[in-house]
């Protein structure tokens, strides 16, 4: 065999070309070499900065052989080893992501790694960087004191909501691992750890809704969720390393050819629908979608919508406590993650507090080039002008709520006639 790849070699590179014809292959050659080299250092060091799930793990489950954490997942993560992390679905240094198995069913795992100086994760440094989280509440603090601090803590992210006891209620039982009515330090500490966790916080908010991955189970400030088949709209998604080497022609055509069937994408179309109408006026005040992208919308074996990412879904009481008064020159500086844009009063130089664009005009944007592509020719032209009357919609969602569920409800109309009483439905 390797004599074989020698003659083959040999033949490549002194077949009877000209010198010149020669001289370019070889530099082509060359610089083939040099590319691939770059590529492959520059992906191993990416992937050494965002996958620490190790440290993550190890950090956890030392807090819990110290008594300082517990949760419904630490004993099969620290002790018995039936949860654990395998492939690495991060794509932040600060927020780990992992496909892992509990007890051989496939799970999604997440941990958060505080920005701190660099260490060279000796578990001291990694102690270091994530003792914080696990502060609060302090020894000495009674039921009914923490009781207090929760109900503060989700006034203070959620507004004022007349059913936030209620959301109380279902922390506390959450908390509670061995449901004995009690809350030991350790339960206290590790919820409240959870829930500065914008997406844990929207998870417990949220967690009758259809859409919402469900949550199965937690250690400290590490929790487990379902697992989605697939975790983004587009199943193409070119690294940030290599976006200025492959065109960007090329990645939507090959996402388009390897995008589900039509009726497929409707399908997952109606779920982010019913999502944008879950979290718009629920019992816990409205929520505002604050980086409408594809990375994270997901769904599952049966095209049915789950949200893969909550942490760029905010309150709308967050958002506005965030942009009211902030100084600003242009609208650009009244802004919220991304996509969530309030309007600057270029006299008083100061921010107003309410996001102009509603999250059904960012989900329509979002949805566009997805659902338009391969739409029935029949159906292309209404949906087409039903999806740009719905991109351009502003202003306030609460001030023009009859028109946007108007908007919303039209297209979930025409895209259900279609595909009811079919195999897809």
């Amino acid at each position: 065999m390797a004599r074989a790849l020698r003659r083959l070699f040999h033949l490549v590179l002194f077949c009877p070309l000209s010198k010149g014809l020669q001289v370019k292959y070889l530099l082509l050659a060359w610089l083939g070499v040099l590319v691939a080299s770059w590529v492959l250092y520059v992906q191993y060091a990416s992937y050494s900065e965002l996958c620490r799930g190790h440290v993550c793990q190890a950090v956890i489950c030392d807090h819990y052989s110290r008594g300082v954490i517990s949760g419904s997942s630490c004993k099969a993560l620290c002790e018995h080893k039936t949860l654990t992390l395998r492939h690495c679905l991060s794509t932040s240094s600060q927020h780990q992501v992992y496909a892992g198995h509990w007890k051989e069913r496939p799970v999604v795992i997440k941990c958060g790694i505080e920005d701190g100086a660099k260490a060279d994760g000796a578990p001291d440094s990694a102690n270091r960087r994530r003792r914080g989280p696990f502060e609060k509440p302090t020894r000495g603090t009674s039921v009914d004191e923490f009781k207090e601090m929760l109900h503060g803590f989700l006034k203070d992210n959620l507004g004022e909501q007349p059913s936030l006891s209620a959301l109380v209620d279902r922390i506390i039982s959450l908390a509670d691992i061995n449901q004995d009515g009690k809350l030991s330090l350790a339960e206290a500490k590790s919820i409240w750890a959870l829930l500065r966790v914008n997406e844990f916080l929207l998870m417990v908010a949220l967690q009758e809704k259809e859409h919402t991955p469900k949550l199965l189970g937690f250690c400290g400030d590490l929790y487990v969720t379902e697992p989605l088949g697939h975790t983004s709209l587009y199943r193409l998604e070119v690294p940030p390393y290599l976006r200025a080497l492959v065109p960007g022609a090329l990645v939507s055509g090959l996402n388009r050819w390897l995008a589900p069937a039509w009726p497929r994408r409707a399908r997952i179309t109606i779920g982010l629908l019913e999502f944008v109408e879950e979290v718009f006026h629920g019992p816990y005040g409205s929520f505002l979608i604050c980086d409408a992208s594809p990375r994270h919308v997901g769904y599952n074996a049966k095209y049915d919508c789950k949200m893969a990412d909550l942490r760029a879904v905010a309150s709308e009481a967050a958002v506005r406590a965030h942009l009211k008064g902030r100084r600003c020159e242009t609208n650009a500086d009244c802004t919220y993650g991304r996509d969530c844009t309030a309007t600057c009063d270029r006299l008083a130089k100061r921010c107003n507090a309410d996001v102009v664009r509603p999250n059904l005009a960012k989900v329509c944007a979002l949805l566009q080039d997805f659902l338009l592509h391969g739409a029935p020719a029949e159906l292309r032209g209404d949906l087409e002008r039903q999806l740009r009357t719905c991109v351009t919609l502003s202003g306030l969602a609460s001030q023009m709520e009859v028109h946007h569920s108007l908007v919303l409800n039209n297209l979930k109309t025409l895209l259900w006639k279609k595909i009811s009483n079919t195999q897809y439905s």
